[in-house]
């Protein structure tokens, strides 16, 4: 290019490498400014905050998770009901409990699943991972409380209080 032309510079040295350091990128020749740290520090913010919002979107709303436990056994404890999620269905479709009763949840599909009571908040195990399983209380009044997962609506079934 000749002099005197807008694109061309007086330093042309500034396409030689430094010895030890690369070479700045075009349009840049020294740190950054304030407001280019924050164009930067920003989208890193709002990726932070979105990723701690999605872990605790995942909870069941109370302090404690939904009791996962590491590996679902093929049948529940003694004395406690279950309920299985297996094949986008629950087993048993109905089940019979006691007031209160604890019930296990074991999910043996490999989608996510919840066990959520379709009217009012009476209970909700929240997210179960697939391969994984946990466990909510029977409401105390008796009485048939229909339930829904609620990633997969065609799931559904009946817990009866009696």
């Amino acid at each position: 290019m000749e002099a005197g032309t807008p694109c061309a510079r007086a330093d042309a040295d500034f396409l030689i490498p430094r010895a030890g350091r690369p070479r700045a990128p075009v349009g840049r020749t020294g740190p950054m400014s304030p407001s280019q740290l924050r164009r930067r520090a920003v989208p890193l913010a709002l990726g932070a905050a979105a990723a701690a919002l999605l872990a605790t979107a995942c909870s069941n709303g109370d302090d404690q998770p939904a009791s996962p436990s590491p590996a679902p056994s093929s049948s529940a404890t003694a004395g406690t009901q279950s309920i299985t999620m297996e094949n986008f269905a629950f087993s048993p479709a109905d089940l019979q409990v006691r007031p209160g009763e604890k019930i296990t949840v074991v999910n043996k599909d490999s989608a996510a699943h919840t066990v959520t009571a379709t009217e009012g908040d009476t209970f909700d195990t929240g997210n179960i991972p697939g391969g994984k399983s946990g466990t909510f209380t029977a409401p105390a009044e008796a009485g048939e409380y229909a339930f829904v997962c609620t990633f997969h609506p065609n799931m559904t079934g009946t817990l009866i209080v009696r």
